[in-house]
């Protein structure tokens, strides 16, 4: 490469052109060494997920840029200071994009980081040892000068920051939807509970009603193997003569606590405006208890995680129950990233709880075990994916093993809900959030801005006929 001429006010005299020659090396090899930090190094931990599949990053690599030519001239430990302060940021920015979640609900919910267990998952383990790497790499290469000031290295530097910005949103073409993280203003308002008209045909014939909702269920598009198996252990000779069902999908944003509050408050937001209000007495518990039902909260997880502990009293549950609960209550302990009571199990102690009231209830659950990413251990049994679905074991072997723990749910809940003894009951199915895949081909395989539903209203007549 030519080395580029310095700007000087006199041009120099021809015995000072070694001089000349060896500070345009310099510069050169400044602008070089600056480049392998925050421009390669900076992002070569995400640029393979440009091929996989990946949250638009150009903002990341922007800030980068500019942190980096601010701090060039800075000591070597300073710099390193700057560089940990952008990969943070942007490992924060990449996991939030991945979750739809704002990068203010991911850093409220880190406290909860020691609760899960990452090294359960051969992503996160390999993600973390490169970005060990990057780090190790960044504090050997910072040592070396990279203190340019000649402005046209600065525009060379400038563009090269820019180019991969733009590098970054041209690989992520036609991805952009699958990576919504808030409504616009003035969005419109959708939820399975308004679509179904769940909470009034409940009241008005004094049935219970129960809520599921469903971790990571995704609308699958043109996949018929996905669509097909989707609900499918719900569709049994024995539920259609006990219940009338209706399907759709409905609109999401964010992720699992704002479904919550979609579903249980009809409207966009998330749990910290309720903490932070000490409740809301306009969401569905609180509402149903004052038609006269008892209110029950489920959940397979923890319950400080996200406050849930806190804020589920504020919607107007009477009772909350989560893992350890359910556990002694009979579930098995089921493993993953998020572990906690298997799903499976839970069905069981829905229906009890059912029939051990006199009075209408309404009866929340939010289950676990399909959390991505889902392992083949940790107790969830899934090791016969192949015989449940041999396309998409083949395929998509994640995915299928989603289905499969979603086909164990709906197979432990028909057992319960068909029994003779259970009293009158509705039932509201409906996903959080799309299943959250790293992998593009996986991700596309779902709708990036729905998630479905399945509403069980009990026939008129099912009393009847189980008597």
């Amino acid at each position: 490469m030519t080395a580029m001429p310095l700007d000087l006010e006199v041009p120099p005299a021809p015995s000072d052109e070694v001089h000349w020659a060896a500070i345009a090396k310099r510069e050169w090899a400044a602008l070089r060494n600056w480049a392998l930090v925050w421009v390669v190094l900076a992002n070569i931990a995400f640029a393979p997920m440009w091929f996989i599949g990946a949250p638009p990053r150009h903002t990341e690599i922007v800030i980068a840029g500019i942190i980096g030519l601010l701090v060039r001239s800075k000591p070597a430990w300073l710099q390193m200071v700057a560089f940990a302060g952008v990969m943070t940021f942007s490992v924060l920015g990449f996991i939030a994009g991945i979750f739809n979640l704002s990068l203010m609900s991911l850093l409220s919910s880190l406290q909860f980081l020691m609760e899960i267990k990452p090294a359960q998952s051969l992503e996160y383990i390999a993600g973390a040892g490169l970005i060990l790497c990057v780090f190790v790499g960044a504090w050997f290469a910072i040592r070396r000068p990279s203190n340019f000031t000649n402005w046209r290295m600065t525009l060379i530097a400038a563009a090269a920051t820019l180019s991969v910005a733009l590098l970054d949103l041209w690989m992520g073409q036609g991805m952009r939807g699958h990576y919504q993280q808030a409504p616009a203003a003035g969005a419109p308002f959708e939820s399975a509970m308004l679509a179904s008209g769940a909470e009034r045909n409940a009241i008005a014939g004094n049935r219970n009603l129960v809520i599921i909702i469903v971790e990571s269920m995704g609308v699958p598009v043109s996949n018929k193997e996905m669509q097909g198996l989707l609900f499918k252990g719900l569709d049994t000779p024995a539920m259609e003569k006990r219940f009338a069902s209706s399907r759709g999908t409905s609109l999401y944003y964010h992720s699992t606590t704002a479904a919550e509050v979609r579903e249980l408050c009809g409207r966009w937001g998330d749990y910290h405006e309720i903490l932070e209000a000490g409740g809301d007495s306009s969401c569905l518990p609180a509402r149903m208890k004052k038609s006269g039902y008892q209110t029950h909260a489920m959940h397979s997880f923890e319950g400080f995680f996200f406050d849930r502990e806190d804020w589920y009293p504020g919607l107007g549950f009477d009772t909350q129950r989560f893992s350890k609960d359910l556990q002694a209550a009979g579930a098995e302990f089921c493993g993953g990233v998020f572990a906690g009571a298997c799903d499976r199990d839970i069905p069981a102690q829905l229906a009890q709880q059912l029939k051990s009231q006199t009075g209408p209830q309404l009866v929340y659950w939010l289950t676990l075990n399909s959390h991505l990413p889902v392992p083949e251990g940790g107790n969830l049994e899934l090791e016969q994916c192949t015989e449940f679905s041999p396309e998409l074991a083949d395929e998509f072997p994640m995915i299928c093993r989603q289905f499969m723990l979603w086909s164990q749910l709906e197979t432990a809940l028909v057992k319960e809900i068909t029994a003779a003894d259970l009293p009158p009951t509705d039932f509201l199915l409906v996903g959080d959030h799309m299943p959250p895949y790293f992998q593009r081909t996986h991700r596309r395989q779902f709708a990036p801005d729905r998630v479905p539903y399945l509403y069980l209203q009990w026939r008129d007549d099912a009393t009847e006929q189980a008597q």
